[in-house]
């Protein structure tokens, strides 16, 4: 594609000028180095879009705007810039109101902005009209309402300002007639926030938590991740002597070649890793909210060490003790805030320094355990998994476990990969494997969990990071919601390798009713033709994976399609119906029938 960019200037207007409220908009965005902006062209804001070129700022249209939100949020998790989202007011701002809720539950620097109703027009239900602002407000950190065209370089400065500081998204609305126009303005700088440790007394009370902490344990959660503080954390790990278990989808927030590092907590996460907390007396939760769904019981295990002490580190104040009972409460920069407690603890003789062979070789034991475990876990043995096994050994073809295809998956991955999942059955047990080397490596729907999330968010990802291989994991059903963004990635040169999980079924909700229903199926059936041909025939290549031992060199050869030839492919993995764990035990009861009819539907 030939970049709308070529010859653009990046230098910002100085000081107060007359401008056009148009201009003012894009040398905000300017200031604040927006290069990519995800989006639908509309005629709402044509009059900015078309000054985007000269500004070094390269529209790339989508073919949702549900898509263009995820790929904004993969984008700015992988830069640590800003994603920004726009598109035509009414509907196609209301398409982003899922993928806005996805990025706020992941912290994500997004800044959607929503071109709404001309002001002549407000209130009279004329074309494509809608109260936008309410759409957003319980997924949005500020929003800015431009209400004169005066105010445009302010507002647009704002959204940015508070994204950042307030690290989630924001909403920039601008009534489509504020556009126009002759202003006198000036473009604000960006503000940034120098972040600190938190307070002196509760970094002291910390310390002397952890100094006389027996079994401390580190939880290296997003924070981490967002204020690059990995090195931080493995310094402070290493003085403990202290495993590190990552928070719940945080996998990339640890490297998980060192030897403190023992796998991730919640769904389908790391026995391991939950078997070591389960010891510990002191816990750090760093740059962890300690969201309620990361820390439910797991494999049969509660885990949760209800005795210990727990020291969170949080940059918002909101979020410490809310969810989990804690001693030590600390508002600071996840960085800042573990070279602090490793001052503290400099020098020290520590109650676990007595004890740290002894903890070593527990870490390993754990650790080679469940590697072994995950080994010969070929396959589920519920009795539902079986007779899915039993049942696909007499049709047509082959089918594979899910468990070892994504054993094969992982043993296949590239260096420096970017990995991002949907949400479902498959790729949720997919967090027992995927293990990253450096931050800013993983994305995941976090606690909103909409389907449709992992191919264009890895698209936005590859938008920021070219250089990096870039994967996506997605069962058949939540691969419908999302493949028509093949075309973006093709039309558009930014080529990801997408991995079809195709076991013709809705399998985390299926296996409720496996659980709960008595194999009632109600809507969970998925019949489908062959996602391989549909991505060939959206532009990509279509590869069809049956047999085990195709897996890994599959998945190899994909990644050098995309790396080297600059190809876009769709991996169709054929499974089978077999399911893991459920999501939520805890959230659903054994039914019970009152009315005669339905006696039976128990």
């Amino acid at each position: 594609m030939t970049d709308q960019t070529d010859g653009a200037s990046r230098a910002v207007v100085q000081g107060v000028q007359k401008m056009t409220p148009s201009e003012a908009f894009a040398e905000t965005l300017v200031a604040n180095d927006v290069k990519d902006i995800f989006g639908i062209m509309g005629s709402a804001f044509m009059d900015a879009m078309d000054i985007f070129a000269p500004a070094g700022i390269r529209l790339i249209p989508v073919v949702h705007e549900q898509g263009a939100g995820h790929m904004a949020d993969g984008y700015a998790r992988v830069s640590g810039r800003h994603g920004v989202v726009i598109g035509q007011n009414g509907p196609g701002i209301s398409n982003c109101v899922t993928a806005i809720a996805a990025a706020y539950w992941a912290h994500s620097p997004v800044v959607i902005v929503t071109p709404e109703a001309g002001t002549m027009g407000t209130g009279l239900g004329g074309f494509q009209e809608a109260n936008q602002l309410p759409m957003f407000q319980e997924f949005t950190k500020y929003q800015g309402h431009v209400n004169n065209p005066a105010r445009m370089a302010e507002y647009t400065g704002r959204c940015f300002d508070r994204a950042m500081s307030e690290i989630g998204p924001t909403q920039l609305n601008i009534p489509r007639d504020f556009f126009y126009g002759e202003i006198t303005t000036e473009v604000p700088q960006p503000k940034r926030l120098d972040r600190g440790p938190g307070g002196a007394q509760s970094l002291d009370e910390a310390a002397e938590l952890l100094a006389a902490a027996e079994f401390p344990v580190i939880i290296s959660g997003g924070g981490v991740v967002m204020a690059d503080a990995v090195e931080e954390c493995k310094a402070l790990a290493e003085r403990l002597g202290a495993p590190v278990v990552n928070s719940y989808l945080h996998n990339d927030s640890f490297p998980a070649s060192h030897p403190l590092w023992c796998g991730p907590l919640g769904y389908q996460g790391s026995k391991a890793a939950m078997k070591l907390i389960s010891r510990a007396d002191v816990v750090v939760a760093l740059g962890s909210r300690l969201g309620p769904f990361g820390t439910l019981p797991q494999h049969g295990l509660e885990y949760w060490p209800e005795n210990a002490k727990i020291i969170q580190i949080d940059a918002d104040h909101k979020m410490l003790g809310l969810v989990k009972k804690i001693s030590v409460g600390i508002c600071g920069d996840a960085k800042a805030s573990a070279v602090a407690l490793g001052e503290r603890l400099a020098g020290r003789t520590l109650a676990c320094d007595a004890n740290r062979e002894e903890r070593a070789a527990a870490i390993k034991a754990e650790k080679d355990a469940w590697e072994e475990e995950l080994d010969e876990w070929t396959h589920e043995t519920d009795p539902f998994s079986l007779d899915m096994i039993a049942e696909q050994e007499q049709e047509e073809g082959n089918w594979l476990h899910p468990r070892q295809v994504l054993r094969e998956l992982e043993k296949a991955m590239p260096a420096d990969v970017m990995v991002s999942t949907d949400i479902g059955n498959i790729n949720s047990v997919a967090n027992s494997y995927l293990r990253f080397e450096k931050p800013r490596s993983f994305f995941a729907p976090m606690s909103f969990g909409n389907c449709g999330y992992a191919l264009p968010t890895i698209i936005g990802a590859k938008a920021a990071a070219p250089e990096r291989p870039a994967i996506s994991y997605a069962g058949d059903g939540a691969w419908g919601m999302s493949m028509g963004e093949i075309m973006t990635a093709v039309r558009h040169d930014i080529p990801v390798t997408a991995v079809v999980f195709h076991n013709r079924q809705w399998g985390a909700e299926k296996k409720n009713q496996v659980d709960f229903y008595d194999r009632r199926f109600v809507a969970g059936e998925l019949e489908n033709e062959s996602f391989a041909k549909i991505g060939e025939a959206m532009g990509a290549v279509g590869i069809v994976v049956d047999k085990l031992e195709e897996v890994g060199p599959s998945l190899r050869k994909a990644v050098d399609l995309q790396m080297n030839e600059g190809k876009t492919v769709v991996l169709e993995i054929m499974c089978t119906r077999e399911l893991g764990d459920p999501f939520r035990r805890d959230a659903l009861r054994k039914p019970v029938r009152l009315l005669e009819k339905y006696r039976d539907y128990v």
